[in-house]
């Protein structure tokens, strides 16, 4: 079930972009602590946005809580907000982080979910876990996984910000959901980001205020690793269409490393969507070496 969400706002004009050497830093943060926080980083008036079309989604969709302890007895999610309008539209391309994200993986990732994470009172903690502990893959390893927690409000520790276990991200292991572990809460304002790799021990926190907290989580992964949400089934074709190509890319209808992602040789932008695409698949490459 889809529903028509109002126009995204203009964006402020007093936002600043991140300049190069902000991304640049904010990356190297990244890669070497596994975290980082990037301040103000969303305009207020699309958080304020977000944060009354998240209301009216939840009551037009009859979103509750799940009934399972990891997504939580008193959180709401959403998943799949691209296909709830444009106004989720601008949250993976946003200037201000998918940059940062680019540079801690590669400009041929992917968008792996994207979803909305209201932690209501009287929710407990989340138990810790990674996001690549389903990966089969031995630990440590190169980032495959980027995620960014959007603050649609402020993120403390009484209200359930996300806590991180710093360093954790070198671990030779996964942690175990049935245990507890030492942790930091990532307490940020409204319009700032979280952003951190997938190997980076975390857990949304308990919230003992009368507020809910709310979260946009835009997650990525590179462009070999398969996405937690299937963008290509899972949004209408009629949509992606819509999309600007940047976003039809980052949804799949993309190729990696000139060969994963093609159908019967064809870029899928150009096959599917009708893309006047230039990217060439490895046989193109390999063509044009011997003539």
């Amino acid at each position: 079930m889809t529903t028509t969400s109002p126009q995204p706002p203009t964006p402020a004009a007093d936002l600043r972009t991140l300049d190069d050497a902000a991304v640049d830093g904010y990356a190297a943060r990244v890669r070497a602590e596994g975290w980082v926080v990037v301040p103000g980083a969303i305009a207020l008036d699309l958080v304020e946005a977000i944060n009354d079309d998240l209301l009216r989604l939840e009551r037009a969709l009859g979103i509750v809580p799940a009934d399972n302890l990891f997504e939580g007895l008193h959180t709401t999610r959403i998943y799949n907000l691209l296909v709830h309008g444009q106004l989720y539209e601008r949250i993976p391309v946003h200037p201000n982080v998918l940059p940062i994200v680019e540079r801690v993986l590669d400009p041929g990732l992917l968008i792996s979910s994207l979803s909305s994470i209201a932690i209501g009172p009287e929710e407990s903690a989340q138990p810790i876990h990674s996001d690549d502990q389903l990966i089969p893959l031995p630990k440590p390893h190169p980032p495959i996984i980027c995620n960014t927690m959007w603050a649609i409000t402020d993120f403390t520790e009484e209200n359930g910000a996300t806590r991180l276990c710093p360093g954790t991200h070198l671990a030779d292991q996964s942690p175990n959901p049935l245990e507890s572990y030492d942790s930091i809460p990532a307490e940020m304002e409204k319009g700032s980001v979280l952003v951190w790799v997938g190997s980076l021990w975390h857990g949304g926190g308990a919230n003992r205020t009368d507020r809910r907290r709310v979260g946009i989580a835009m997650n990525y992964c590179a462009g070999y690793i398969r996405q937690q949400e299937n963008q290509q089934l899972g949004i209408p074709l009629a949509t992606i269409k819509r999309f600007p190509r940047r976003l039809q890319e980052l949804c799949g209808f993309s190729i990696y490393a000139g060969l994963m992602g093609h159908i019967d040789k064809q870029h899928p932008g150009k096959l599917l969507l009708g893309t006047s695409s230039e990217a060439e698949l490895v046989w193109d490459y390999a063509r044009r070496e011997t003539g």
